[in-house]
């Protein structure tokens, strides 16, 4: 499990205690994440403050750990940050009003963003295992997608189709709303799926992910539904997407940065003369959020080791025409690219 999390964190900034309100930090720093609760993490170990709808599955998941669940108003929760003299939080996710609350309740804060940051972007082994437990799920929701799909589905049917697969074979929930886009719509990068309706010959583009213990996934396949005979130059593209994603997998090493990488897929496409349509980074962090850290990107400074958990997602997209994007998530092990997707076919397919 991931109960070392909080003191983790703890040591790094070294502060005499660690508070945490927001529902994703929550969940890292003890493996748990519930609505309008808090944690908070000292030298004596975890406390998790929750409410009655969430106290008994709490006390059945920590029994017997250093978590301790407790029932407290939030008043009680401030006359104990008080007490301290100074209490770690993410100024990146505290609101002003939520500051002013804590800064009147006479809590010292210092900003530990930098902290959470380098402790969230290395992945231990529990959290790679859900990680690739949501893989296999997308991908094989994504399976059982492909024969469902009929002509006059609208983009919206089709997403609620993979979404309904996904939750059958165990997520818990989506990473983001489902990305679907038929035709000229996959060439908006992050089309809002809509009522279009699909044709013979339309290319389908689709986003997805799925959650598993808060732990997300995502994919993104590119495909044909029949082929009209209009499809060279867009085959032609793919072809040149596929093998920027392929490079960047085998040519990718620990010890590179986030920019270097990038250049992997960007200088390959580039020379196809794609260079101009590959509109965004090749990839970015995945986690409890699905963008975090790192960045693979022409701006990515960090240096990406082992147990980083990050999208290869190289595209192009012609405005008007069609667009093409090939992503899997991948974590780095033993310095080398590991895809958590094995279940799907990357090559062209044709329905």
């Amino acid at each position: 499990m991931v109960f070392t999390n909080g003191k983790k964190v703890l040591d790094a900034c070294g502060l005499e205690a660690v508070y945490v309100s927001c529902e994703y930090l929550m969940r890292y720093l003890c493996g748990f994440g519930a609505e309008d609760g808090a944690v908070i993490v000292d030298k004596t170990g975890t406390t998790l403050y929750t409410d009655s709808r969430y106290i008994e599955a709490a006390e059945k998941l920590f029994k017997g750990t250093d978590v301790t669940p407790v029932m407290q108003p939030r008043s009680e929760i401030f006359k104990r940050l008080a007490a301290y003299e100074s209490v770690g939080i993410s100024f990146r996710e505290t609101s002003h009003a939520g500051y002013l609350v804590l800064e009147k309740a006479g809590v010292h804060t210092v900003d530990i963003d930098e902290h959470l940051t380098k402790a969230m972007i290395v992945k231990n082994e529990w959290e790679l295992a859900n990680i690739k437990k949501a893989c296999e799920i997308a991908e094989e929701g994504f399976l059982q997608l492909l024969p469902q799909i009929k002509e006059g589905m609208t983009e919206t049917e089709v997403a609620a189709l993979l979404e309904f697969n996904m939750r059958k074979c165990g997520a818990e929930g989506v990473s983001f709303p489902t990305i679907v886009g038929f035709g000229a719509h996959a060439a908006v990068p992050h089309h809002e799926t809509g009522a279009a309706k699909l044709k013979f010959g339309d290319e389908i583009l689709i986003d997805f992910g799925c959650k598993v213990n808060g732990y997300c996934s995502d994919i993104t396949r590119t495909f044909l539904f029949g082929d009209d005979g209009k499809h060279e130059e867009f085959k032609k593209a793919y072809n040149a997407v596929l093998t920027a994603h392929n490079l960047v997998q085998e040519k990718l090493v620990s010890g590179m940065t986030g920019k270097q990488a990038d250049a992997i897929a960007r200088d390959y496409l580039q020379e196809q003369g794609y260079g101009e349509l590959f509109t965004h980074s090749l990839g970015h962090g995945i986690g409890l959020n699905i963008h975090e850290a790192p960045s693979l990107s022409i701006r990515g400074e960090s240096e990406l080791v082992d147990g980083m958990v990050f999208s290869d997602e190289p595209g192009v997209y012609v405005a008007g025409e069609y667009g093409i994007r090939i992503e899997d998530t991948v974590t780095l092990k033993d310095g080398k690219v590991v895809s958590f997707m094995s279940k799907t076919d990357k090559n062209l397919i044709i329905l």
